[in-house]
């Protein structure tokens, strides 16, 4: 019988990875999480080695429960409960409305006004993990506040056009529908840009190549809602990276006037 084969070690360890963390009690814990991480270990994500939840709880040294879910794409504030009593306990609140959230996103073209989208949308349903579901789902409510906040023009053309527009939106989603306000801002014909499942490949691949962007431009940054134990009005910011960060200078974008702190 062969001897089974011994991984090699290597001796090039990567730096652990330090999470921010916006807000703490003794039953709540909040991190600005990074672009392109997974909330947890997902066999959907079969090759992905780091996780929000894994990393946090080795940095904290003690378990931690995801209270709602963010993109792997999107950035900012994600939630987790100390214990599984208090999970319970909070659960409901993401569930319902109480919780309220604020959004940044960077969209094609110019949106001249504020407005609410009332937009029903059906479940997206996986292909593998929902094979077995049905495929008849009605849609649900689904409802989004926008509002522009500032507009650029660009020296790039996508097609027709010489240059290219953009907008930064705050959004303000006040139901929980999966991909919401990528799917919302896709109806109005303003997808987010990095957006590969329901955005703009021409939008995209100009932010690649001119801005070195390779990110969905979508940013949790602000979280508000009445804590249920102190009863205490608990708001949470949570600033932008480095990516964001450098857009926004160069388009002239003053962050500061944003709350992007």
């Amino acid at each position: 019988m062969l001897e089974e084969e011994q991984p090699v070690e290597n001796d090039i360890q990567p730096e652990p990875i330090e999470l921010e963390i916006v807000y703490r009690d003794e039953n709540l814990i909040a991190i600005n999480k990074p672009a392109g991480m997974l909330v947890h270990r997902s066999w959907l994500d079969k090759y992905e080695t780091v996780f929000a939840m894994q990393t946090l709880r080795n940095q904290i040294g003690q378990h931690v429960f995801p209270l709602h879910r963010l993109d792997k794409p999107t950035s900012g504030i994600l939630f987790f409960a100390l214990s599984s009593e208090v999970a319970a306990q909070f659960s409901p609140l993401f569930s319902g409305r109480e919780i309220k959230k604020t959004y940044h996103a960077i969209v094609r073209g110019w949106i001249e006004e504020s407005d609410t989208l009332d937009y029903p949308l059906k479940e997206q349903l996986d292909k593998i993990a929902d094979k077995k579901a049905s495929k008849e789902v009605e849609a649900k409510e689904a409802i989004t506040e926008y509002t522009p906040l500032a507009k650029v023009e660009l020296p790039y053309s996508t097609g027709k056009f010489p240059t290219s527009r953009y907008c930064l939106m705050e959004l303000k989603p006040q139901t929980g529908r999966k991909h919401q306000l990528r799917r919302h801002m896709a109806h109005l014909r303003h997808p987010i840009v990095g957006d590969t499942t329901h955005g703009d490949g021409k939008h995209n691949r100009l932010f690649k190549e001119n801005l070195d962007s390779h990110r969905l431009l979508l940013h949790a940054s602000g979280l508000s809602f009445t804590h249920p134990i102190t009863n205490e009005n608990i708001e949470i910011k949570a600033g932008v990276d480095e990516t964001w960060r450098r857009l926004m200078a160069e388009f002239g974008w003053d962050i500061e006037s944003y709350q992007f702190h």
